[in-house]
């Protein structure tokens, strides 16, 4: 099966840009209710993946830290690691799994590494599912 049937495209997901300061981060997190969140470059190039520990990590690691000083911080400053692995929308379904059972979702890229959705844990465990249970049939 081609991933492109589980894809969220990237005009229905949440995502930031890297020019997006921390608070603007916060805020898109919070409104829509995620725990991590793709970034990207103004070209649209997947850069990774900012979490809410990275947003914790930040405040902490700064004394007397304020929202007004989350307004001058960018994104990519607290993004603390490249991981949430994006996967070519050429990758198989096997690739796929192995790369959610580290990741509640996974990025998909083009072949520039241009950002086009993403793919969530949900639907992946929901499709090997069904094939299970039609296989069992």
């Amino acid at each position: 099966m081609n991933l492109l049937f589980l894809l969220k495209p990237k005009a229905t997901v949440a995502y930031l840009s890297s020019e997006c300061t921390m608070r603007q981060g916060l805020e898109k997190m919070r409104a829509h209710g995620y725990t991590a969140i793709p970034v990207i470059s103004p070209c649209g190039e997947y850069l990774g993946t900012v979490s809410e520990g990275d947003f914790l990590w930040a405040i902490t690691d700064k004394d007397g830290f304020t929202l007004k000083d989350s307004e001058k911080v960018r994104i990519t400053d607290i993004m603390r690691s490249k991981r949430d692995y994006a996967v070519s929308v050429s990758a198989d379904m096997n690739e796929l799994l192995l790369r959610i059972m580290e990741q509640n979702f996974v990025p998909v890229v083009d072949d520039r590494n241009i950002f086009i959705g993403i793919v969530t844990r949900r639907d992946i465990i929901n499709y090997f599912y069904e094939r299970e249970m039609i296989t069992n049939e």
